[in-house]
């Protein structure tokens, strides 16, 4: 069974997914799936927490068990964000060569945008190769806003 419950937050409505006390969504919309029952957990509520202190620029790594679902090349490319320190950006190119594939740029890109759990599996690290903010699911104010909160308390 997937629990969710959805916040506001000041970047925006949040919703946060959970099967088997494992993390596996958060989101910014609060569209319900068929199989969800909006039930607030434990693992719900500590994830909340967590990321209201890393908004407010008091948290800077999550202590959240997660689980990814997606393709294995996704996984590959989300454990790599997991790779980025708080406060520091990459570039496409440099996640493909992380990740042993450097002509992957654009499929790098493509699992990026897929990523089920946005600012703790950090997809907003990831810029363009000049430096330039590129797409992302909340939209590039919200990508801009979580780098300033990081850049403001490195």
């Amino acid at each position: 069974m997937i629990n969710y419950f959805c916040y506001d937050t000041e970047i925006g409505r949040i919703k946060i997914s959970e099967k088997d006390e494992k993390i596996i969504g958060l989101v910014f919309s609060d569209y319900k799936k068929e199989d969800e029952i909006e039930k607030e957990t434990d693992a719900i509520r500590k994830t909340y927490l967590q990321l209201k202190e890393y908004l407010s620029g008091k948290r800077k790594n999550f202590d959240i068990e997660i689980e990814m679902i997606g393709t294995e090349f996704q996984k590959k490319v989300w454990k790599e964000l997991l790779n980025i320190p708080y406060g520091e950006t990459r570039s496409y190119k440099d996640i493909a060569i992380a990740i042993g594939n450097g002509k992957a740029c654009r499929a790098v890109g493509n699992a990026n945008n897929k990523n089920p759990i946005a600012i703790i599996v950090p997809c907003h690290r990831v810029v363009g190769s000049n430096g330039s903010m590129t797409g992302y699911a909340g939209g590039l104010d919200i990508k801009e806003k979580l780098l300033k909160i990081e850049k403001c308390s490195v």
